[in-house]
């Protein structure tokens, strides 16, 4: 199955240590996509079809629920799969977050295991 992802996070480390989780799950790197807010991504979304989008919530420029909102208005990306992946503990935010379709929320720091288990339970992919 080839499945393309999308890590959404200002922090350059993190976007690396998600990727390397990704990979892990059985996502191969040239499917692993990386944008830095959320504007980044929108603009990315208009050329490279995602599946799974892996989304930090606290960003400059646009952050993650701003995103959301945007990427759940187009006809075209309303039923890419969010994973909010966070260190967010705003229970309002989150519940909004869920409430635009969010299918999961892992808090960092994560265990590996568990973003494997996200990844491979939405795409399909098993290592």
């Amino acid at each position: 199955m080839n499945c393309n992802v999308l890590i959404v996070d200002d922090s350059p480390i993190l976007r690396r240590a998600i990727r390397k989780v990704v990979t892990l799950a059985g996502i191969p790197p040239e499917r692993i996509h990386e944008a830095g807010n959320g504007r980044e991504a929108l603009d990315l979304l208009v050329n490279v079809w995602i599946d799974l989008v892996l989304l930090d919530l606290n960003m400059p420029v646009m952050d993650g629920e701003e995103f959301a909102r945007l990427a759940r208005a187009d006809p075209v990306l309303r039923d890419v799969a969010i994973v909010v992946v966070s260190t967010e503990v705003n229970h309002d935010r989150l519940r909004r977050m869920r409430e635009m379709g969010i299918r999961e929320t892992l808090r960092k720091p994560f265990e590996p295991e568990d973003l494997c288990r996200i990844v491979g339970s939405i795409t399909g992919v098993r290592v």
